[in-house]
């Protein structure tokens, strides 16, 4: 298997990255993408992603933790990449306590997709032929897979003024404003006899009588004679209070 030379490692998501790549390999081959295949196959299986690690040390810890801890006789050159760690020893559960629903061919192939050593991790040709795509239940025509249902036939615009909600609310009265409404006397609306006044209606504490197009009524005044005559009766009705009263 050939290998690429590369600067950097970061090729996948970490939750399918090779246990090489997160060790620090900066030369790889095919066996990434095998390992990463592995990974999407398991999560096939199990309806979630796989192996979850919130970093590349955690990552490692997962991936030891569900196939136990790789052993110089398992990866020889495994202490040689430039971010080797130790882990403690874990050993591997068996791998139908994690996918009891898989066939035993689905997990023989697992077991080789996931081979810590990549010189002997199964190739991609090897993958393809091996018997779990020959075996019952045979794989579904690719021309019988269920589809989606066809998208409809858009117009120019989909936009339709006229479709949305319904209003179910009743609608509002709706208030007209003549030039000189009956009841409007001295600046004060007052409410015709006979009409309901049940409910509380606010009247406006001012009005705009720019809308009647009339002039506000003149405020009444007191002019200068009429102010002193008003005083003298004022004060004789003070000082004779007995005449004012006949």
């Amino acid at each position: 298997m050939s290998s690429i030379n590369l600067n950097f490692k970061v090729v996948f998501a970490r939750w399918y990255r090779a246990p090489e790549l997160l060790f620090g390999t900066k030369q790889y081959g095919s066996g990434v993408d095998v390992w990463a295949a592995a990974c999407i196959f398991a999560e096939l299986l199990l309806r979630r992603p796989f192996l979850q690690g919130s970093s590349d040390i955690d990552q490692l810890g997962k991936i030891f933790a569900a196939f136990g801890t790789p052993t110089s006789s398992q990866w020889p050159d495994m202490i040689f990449l430039p971010d080797y760690v130790e882990y403690q020893y874990v050993p591997a559960p068996p791998l139908r306590s994690m996918f009891p629903m898989a066939s035993d061919d689905a997990l023989d192939l697992l077991s080789k997709m996931f081979t810590y050593d990549p010189k002997s991790r199964i190739s991609v040709q090897q993958a393809l032929d091996h018997r779990y795509f020959t075996s019952a239940p045979l794989p579904t025509v690719p021309n019988k897979l269920p589809r989606p249902a066809p998208k409809r036939e858009s117009k120019n615009s989909d936009f339709d003024p006229n479709d949305g909600p319904t209003v179910l609310s009743p609608p509002r009265k709706s208030r007209r404003v003549t030039a000189q409404p009956e009841g409007f006397e001295g600046g004060e609306i007052r409410q015709p006899a006979g009409e309901n006044t049940s409910r509380n209606e606010h009247v406006p504490m001012s009005v705009d009588f720019s809308i009647f197009a009339a002039k506000p009524p003149n405020r009444p005044t007191i002019n200068s004679a009429d102010r002193t005559h008003l005083k003298r009766k004022l004060d004789l009705e003070f000082q004779h209070p007995e005449e004012s009263m006949r």
